[in-house]
């Protein structure tokens, strides 16, 4: 995925050297660092293609499109990402469950705060996602996202979404949050919201 990245952000006139240069790499197991921020990737159950319109070679992406078929660019990644107040955060990208969600998300990392995409079908729906806050991650704080639906109305959860019945179906120990369109939330290091939550 780097070299791709970086191939087409020179692709799109950024100088060859820096964009190889701005784009890290890491893979589970590792990390990455960005001033007082450290990024850790972990792996995810979920396809990691590009499709061919993503392509700089029209020839291959024609013979991508003709066959159905994407480029692989390497294992997607969800990740954990700590910022310099000690606050840590898990984002659990496309996935359905996995082991690693207990044993390595919440049993290692121990998140404090985790954004779980839940829309079914190509990730964990909610009823799943929720689960896994419950049972595998056990944050202080869970956010059910890429809900594939319009999920909010006036700030809250419409009734009836997906949203709705994930945070209905996680353990009331567990404060959930809506992300909400223009509204930035702060979190102070032992995740409990200073700013921006309702």
């Amino acid at each position: 995925m780097r070299a791709y990245l970086a191939t087409r952000m020179a692709n799109s006139g950024m100088d060859k050297k820096a964009a190889k240069k701005s784009v890290k790499r890491t893979r589970p197991g590792g990390q990455v660092k960005f001033g007082g921020i450290t990024i850790s990737p972990v792996s995810v159950e979920h396809s990691n293609g590009a499709s061919g319109g993503f392509m700089i070679d029209k020839d291959y992406a024609k013979v991508l499109k003709k066959n159905g078929l994407t480029a692989y660019v390497g294992p997607d990644t969800g990740f954990i990402v700590k910022f310099s107040n000690g606050l840590s955060v898990y984002l659990s990208a496309d996935t359905g469950h996995t082991a690693d969600m207990k044993v390595i998300v919440g049993g290692y990392y121990k998140p404090q705060i985790a954004f779980m995409n839940a829309g079914g079908t190509n990730t964990m729906g909610p009823k799943e996602a929720a689960w896994a806050v419950n049972e595998l991650i056990k944050p202080k704080v869970a956010f059910g996202v890429h809900l594939n639906e319009e999920s909010t109305k006036g700030g809250k959860a419409k009734k009836g979404s997906k949203l709705a019945k994930f945070n209905s179906l996680v353990n009331k120990n567990i404060k959930t949050y809506s992300t909400l369109s223009g509204v930035t939330m702060e979190f102070d290091g032992d995740a409990n919201c200073v700013k921006g939550c309702k």
